[in-house]
C-alpha cells in the first residue's frame, strides 16, 4: 500500500495549532493537543443556533443585504403590540439601537447594518387598514429618518435592495392583495411592471431595484418570479408552497426557508437559478421573520413558533461546502 507521502507528495505536517484555513483533505498532526487531525468539506449545509434577540416579535424586517455576522432587524409584533425596536448583530449577539420612528409590523426592508431601508407595514393593534402605511424610512448606521411615501400602502410587502437602490413588492392596500412593483432611486418610488400573479405575504431577495426573486405568498403559494429591471417572468416553482417565509442570497443563488404551508414548517430550499432542492431543515419551525446573507451564509432572527411565542431565537446556516475539522482516533 503506498504511504501518505507517496500519495500527496509531503509528510504530514506537524503543527502546535490547527491551520486557520484548512483545505479538504489536509492532513495534520497537532502536536498540543497529540492527535491526528484533517479537513474536509460538508456534503449538506445546515442551521445551528445564534445569539438571542432582545425582544421577540413576528412580522418583522431586516436588511436583505447584510451578512451573517452584520446585519439589521426592525419593527416587527410583539408582545405588546407593534414594534419599534431595532437592533443590530455583529455574529454573537444583538444590540438594541434607535427605534424606528413609527412602530409597526408586516413592514419590508433593503440594504445594509449601516445603511437600510424600511417601508409599508401596519400600526395597528390587529390589522386594519386604516393602519396600513405609506411610510419609509431611511437608516444611516445611527438613526432614522422619514423619507419620501410609497405611492400605495403596503402591508406584508416583499423588499430588496440597498438604501438608495430598491423594490417594493405586492403586498395588501387593506382592501385587495396588489401586484404592484414600486421602484425606489434613493429620493422617490416609483410605480413599474406588475407581477404576473399578486401576492401577500412573499419575500424577496436580489442586490437592487434591477434584480430580484420574489417567493411565495398567500395562500402558502409555489410561486417564483424573477425580475431583470423591466418586467417579472414566472420560473421554477418552489417545491413546497409557504407564505410569511425568510429568504437569502441573490436571483440566480438563493435560500428560502420556514414559512406557513399552512401549517409552520422547517422545510429548507435552495435555488440554483434553474431549480429548487430541499436541503436541511431548521432547527425550530417558524414563520413570519427576517432573513438576510447568501446562499451559504444566512442569518434569520425572530418570527412566530407554533403555537403563539414570538420568538427571541436566532439561527444561521452554513451551506454545503464549508470545512469541517475532524479528529483521527483508533477506534
Amino acid at each position: 500500500m503506498a504511504s501518505y507521502k507517496e500519495i500527496f507528495g509531503t509528510n504530514i505536517e506537524v503543527l502546535a495549532s490547527d491551520p486557520a484555513n484548512p483545505v479538504a483533505g489536509q492532513v495534520w498532526y497537532n502536536s498540543t493537543d497529540n492527535v491526528v487531525k484533517g479537513a474536509a468539506a460538508t456534503t449538506a449545509g445546515a442551521w445551528a443556533t445564534g445569539g438571542n434577540l432582545n425582544t421577540g416579535r413576528s412580522s418583522l424586517a431586516g436588511s436583505g443585504n447584510g451578512t451573517q455576522t452584520a446585519t439589521l432587524v426592525f419593527g416587527g409584533a410583539a408582545s405588546t403590540g407593534p414594534s419599534a425596536t431595532t437592533e443590530s448583530y455583529n455574529g454573537a449577539s444583538w444590540t438594541e439601537v434607535n427605534d424606528l420612528t413609527t412602530a409597526r409590523y408586516g413592514l419590508a426592508g433593503a440594504g445594509t447594518q449601516t445603511l437600510a431601508l424600511a417601508f409599508g407595514g401596519n400600526t395597528g393593534a390587529s390589522p386594519t387598514p386604516s393602519g396600513d402605511k405609506i411610510l419609509t424610512e431611511s437608516w444611516n448606521g445611527t438613526s432614522w429618518t422619514e423619507v419620501n411615501d410609497l405611492n400605495e400602502v403596503k402591508r406584508y410587502p416583499g423588499g430588496n435592495g440597498t438604501q438608495t437602490s430598491a423594490l417594493a413588492i405586492g403586498g395588501f392596500n387593506g382592501t385587495v392583495v396588489r401586484a404592484f412593483t414600486e421602484s425606489w432611486n434613493g429620493t422617490s418610488w416609483t410605480e413599474v411592471a406588475d407581477l404576473n400573479t399578486g401576492r401577500d405575504a412573499g419575500q424577496s431577495t436580489g442586490a437592487d431595484n434591477t434584480t430580484s426573486l420574489f417567493c411565495g405568498g398567500k395562500p402558502a403559494a409555489t410561486n417564483v418570479e424573477s425580475w431583470n429591471g423591466t418586467s417579472w417572468t414566472t420560473t421554477t416553482s418552489m417545491n413546497t408552497g409557504r407564505e410569511d417565509l425568510g429568504i437569502a442570497g441573490t436571483k440566480t443563488l438563493a435560500l428560502v426557508f420556514g414559512g406557513f404551508t399552512p401549517a409552520i414548517t422547517a422545510n429548507t430550499e435552495e435555488w440554483n437559478g434553474t431549480s429548487w432542492t430541499e436541503t436541511t431543515n431548521m432547527t425550530t419551525a417558524r414563520a413570519a421573520y427576517n432573513g438576510a446573507g447568501t446562499q451559504s451564509s444566512a442569518i434569520t432572527g425572530g418570527g412566530l413558533i407554533p403555537p403563539s411565542t414570538r420568538s427571541n431565537a436566532t439561527e444561521e446556516w452554513t451551506g454545503a461546502g464549508a470545512p469541517l475539522t475532524y479528529t483521527f482516533t483508533d477506534s
